[in-house]
């Protein structure tokens, strides 16, 4: 499934469009960074609260398909331009990342 058709699915809003087209083959939950970045895997759709700059580096070193901002968090503005220069996806949802995954499970 696309990415397009994911935030479709789960309702998402999209703040930054990096590539809509991405596949979305796994997901993925955490916070802590540097555990992220050791263990997102590439084309994951990422679910976290951290909407700083980090996030964006993180999303690229890992190559995730996405990443879904959970409980409404914020994208920062540097991190949004971050995004938005590396073509990274960024969404957003209201729910949180326990909801979110369980319904990515049921829809892949």
């Amino acid at each position: 499934m696309t990415v397009k058709e994911l935030s479709e699915k789960l309702k998402l809003n999209i703040l930054v469009e990096g590539d809509p087209d991405r596949e979305v083959t796994g997901g993925y939950c955490g916070d802590l960074l540097s555990w992220v970045m050791s263990r997102c895997q590439s084309g994951d759709c990422w679910f976290t609260v951290m909407g700083n700059i980090n996030c964006a580096a993180v999303a690229v070193l890992s190559d995730c398909a996405c990443v879904v901002l959970c409980e409404n968090a914020p994208l920062d503005n540097d991190a949004k331009m971050r995004a938005e220069q590396q073509g990274i996806n960024i969404l957003q949802s209201e729910e949180n990342a326990f909801a979110l995954s369980v319904k990515l499970g049921q829809i892949l």
